[in-house]
C-alpha cells in the first residue's frame, strides 16, 4: 500500500496520471457537474505516505478557477497558491471529512466521489 497504491487506482479508474516528483500526481480531468459541467482540468495531488490509511488533502486545480482567499469556506473561501504544483495551480484547502475517510473504502473511487461534490456545488 501507500502512494504507488492510489496512483494504480486512479490509472484503474481511467484517468492518465502523469507522476510528479516521486510524491504528487497530476492528471487531466472533465468536470462532470455543477455550473463548471464539461470543462477540462487538471487535478493535482500530493499522495499520502500511508495511503490508504488517509486521503490526499485537498486538490490542485488547474487553470486557477477561483480567486485567491485564505479566509471563508467552500465554494469561494481557502483558496492558496500552489507551491507543489506551480503558479498555474491554485490549492482548494478541501480536508476529506473528519473521521469519513476510515468509515469509507478509502481508495481512490472514494475520493474522486468527494471531488466530484466540490465540482458540483461551484
Amino acid at each position: 500500500m501507500g502512494p504507488a497504491d492510489l496512483t494504480a487506482q486512479l490509472r484503474f479508474l481511467g484517468y492518465e496520471v502523469a507522476e510528479v516528483d516521486g510524491d504528487k500526481v497530476s492528471f487531466p480531468y472533465e468536470i462532470e457537474v455543477g455550473s463548471r459541467a464539461g470543462e477540462e482540468v487538471t487535478l493535482g495531488f500530493v499522495l499520502p505516505g500511508d495511503f490508504p490509511a488517509s486521503p490526499p488533502s485537498g486538490p490542485h486545480v488547474s487553470p486557477r478557477l477561483l480567486p485567491l482567499r485564505s479566509d471563508g469556506e467552500h465554494p469561494t473561501g481557502r483558496i492558496h497558491e500552489s507551491p507543489q504544483f506551480g503558479d498555474a495551480f491554485e490549492y482548494w484547502s478541501r480536508p476529506f471529512p473528519t473521521g469519513e475517510w476510515a468509515k469509507s473504502k478509502g481508495n481512490a473511487a472514494t475520493y474522486m466521489a468527494f471531488i466530484r461534490g466540490l465540482f458540483a456545488s461551484l
